[in-house]
């Protein structure tokens, strides 16, 4: 039986952004880090960024429960491989992580996760709902909002993707959100059965890095997940290792795919065969 997808909150009108701080990096990328609404975030922008050629946008998703100041290294480092792109990175704090007050019902569908693993038994799918929904939820509209504050930016213009994080949250952005035109997704976390549905709806280019032998992931629902993507152009990238094991070629391959959908021709540039 399917499944129907709950109203999605849009975008908090006028949601104010405020840079905190600022600081340039030895490979020229300005780094600056915001509130938005109240939550803490990050924007890199490389040094060819301007006014009359702003930066196209990589939205940088974060795994739930750690935090902006614990990813942060990890966060950095694809935002600076971005920049070499001309490309600009923003991360937001995810819901429930760091500094953010814990999601309500969060700690006991964590503990039915734990659970469900000791006993060896398959992790049920309401135990999934009530971890993951909720995050996805409350993280859409606050990345709508983020979009809103800095595409209002001199230096950044779009085109944007959507990097790593949640799974489900990149989907569900994928859907609801039209500025978002190429996502590339880490098949890490587990998905609601919910957002197989939604993963019809997807149609913009997808990418998809699976670790084979990632100990926390159902991978048979990873290869379920990517089939149902709706996109005429989707990439299944899978690569043997766990969790924190992949490749360095993996990310640079991620990096291609997003250059070839953001990043604009130069001036006078002549057009590419294929």
């Amino acid at each position: 039986m399917g499944t129907t997808m709950s109203p999605v909150p849009g975008p908090t009108p006028n949601a104010a952004l405020t840079f905190t701080a600022e600081q340039q990096l030895d490979d020229g990328v300005l780094e600056r880090r915001f509130v938005l609404d109240g939550v803490r975030g990050v924007l890199w922008t490389p040094a060819t960024a301007t006014p009359s050629r702003p930066a196209p946008l990589i939205l940088l998703g974060q795994p739930g429960g750690l935090g902006l100041d614990r990813m942060y290294p990890r966060l950095a480092g694809r935002a600076r491989h971005a920049a070499r792109d001309g490309i600009a990175s923003a991360t937001l704090e995810t819901p429930g992580s760091g500094e953010r007050s814990p999601l309500p019902g969060a700690d006991r569908a964590r503990a039915d996760l734990r659970g469900a693993l000791a006993s060896g038994r398959p992790v049920p799918d309401d135990v999934v709902d009530r971890l993951v929904l909720p995050l996805v939820d409350r993280s859409v509209p606050e990345w709508r909002s983020a979009l809103d504050a800095l595409l209002a930016l001199p230096d950044v213009g779009g085109p944007v993707g959507f990097s790593g994080g949640v799974i489900a949250v990149g989907v569900r952005l994928a859907v609801v959100e039209p500025r978002v035109v190429a996502a590339g997704l880490f098949a890490g976390s587990y998905v609601p059965r919910s957002t197989f549905e939604e993963a019809r709806r997807v149609t913009v280019p997808v990418h998809v890095l699976l670790q084979w032998d990632d100990e926390g992931n159902d991978r048979q629902a990873a290869l379920a997940l990517f089939d149902a993507f709706g996109s005429s152009e989707k990439t299944l990238q899978a690569n043997l290792g766990g969790h924190t094991g992949v490749p360095a070629f993996a990310g640079q391959d991620a990096a291609r795919f997003f250059a070839r959908h953001l990043r604009r021709p130069s001036p006078g540039a002549a057009p590419t065969g294929g």
